[in-house]
């Protein structure tokens, strides 16, 4: 595994070699650490703007810790921890938020992807999601959670990227482990518990962890370990055609084990956020558009 993994490391590094980040060139100033986050957050692999909660940020912890979700300041600490209860955390790797089903489809929802799957094995992966909470205590109960089985198209694999259009509502995985990733489109309104997650085009990246569009609807990024892609959306087009368009670099000093990426809520800076290691505890980095 360890083998593997670094082989993959090193193609994504030659892949973000293909083109140097000028300081011209990069759409936002370099990363500045806000805080140290909390020790609950020692394995975060999800970040997400909250549009409830404007200023404040959800993230959460890989597979294997507990099923929670922490509403965190820009300083890193936890002002609320939610609790999903009946949910098990298989492998939690990304978090969205986007509209809701039915009556409720202006509403904001969380969306919380349990679909990491190092092996390729599971058929089937899981996206949770309930109504956004106000922050109102710090700690609170969901029990209204749906539970959306997810099946790619093409066969089981690992995935750790979630996107879900602000314009067109449609929700976007990307593969983490092939030289060259596979995006997939699930077609809004989620309808079904059992959606089909349908193959669009394969992109020349690999290992990544991480991927947001604005709230805006108007820009893209995915991430891998070493670097961060940039593209500008026009007309609000196809975004399996727009990550095949050339990117910018964001200027990305890499984090330990940086799995985590999303645009502030006004549009102004990007965030990421990586997990602990035992020599340095993760910080929340704050990226200022120039």
């Amino acid at each position: 595994m360890k083998v593997a993994f670094f082989v993959c490391w090193a193609a994504a590094v030659l892949a973000g070699c293909q083109r140097p980040v000028a300081e011209a060139d990069s759409p936002f100033r370099e990363g500045v650490a806000l805080g140290k986050v909390s020790r609950k957050l020692d394995e975060a692999s999800g970040l997400t703007a909250s549009r409830a909660n404007p200023g404040l940020l959800w993230a959460h912890n890989d597979s294997g810790n507990k099923a929670e979700l922490y509403l965190i300041d820009t300083t890193g600490r936890i002002q609320m921890t939610c609790v999903l209860k009946g949910i098990r955390n298989r492998d939690w790797e990304d978090i969205a938020i986007g509209h809701g089903p039915g009556a409720d489809s202006l509403a904001t929802y969380v969306y919380v992807a349990d679909i990491g799957d190092n092996l390729g094995h599971y058929p089937l992966k899981m996206i949770y999601r309930f109504k956004e909470p106000a922050f109102d205590t710090s700690e609170k109960n969901i029990t209204d959670i749906d539970t959306l089985f997810i099946r790619l198209d093409d066969g089981p694999r690992d995935t750790e990227a979630l996107m879900i259009d602000p314009v067109h509502h449609a929700m976007y995985l990307l593969s983490k482990r092939e030289d060259s990733v596979h995006f997939y489109k699930i077609d809004y309104p989620f309808v079904s518990d059992t959606l089909t997650a349908r193959f669009r085009v394969k992109l020349p990246f690999t290992m990544i962890t991480a991927a947001d569009i604005s709230p805006d609807g108007t820009e893209v990024v995915i991430k891998d370990y070493e670097h961060i892609y940039y593209w500008k959306r026009e007309a609000f087009g196809p975004i399996s055609k727009l990550l095949q368009t050339p990117h910018r670099q964001v200027r990305y000093e890499p984090e330990a084990q940086g799995e985590a990426i999303c645009f502030s809520l006004d549009g102004t800076a990007l965030f990421t956020l990586s997990e602990t290691t035992r020599e340095q505890r993760a910080a929340l980095i704050r990226y200022p558009r120039k």
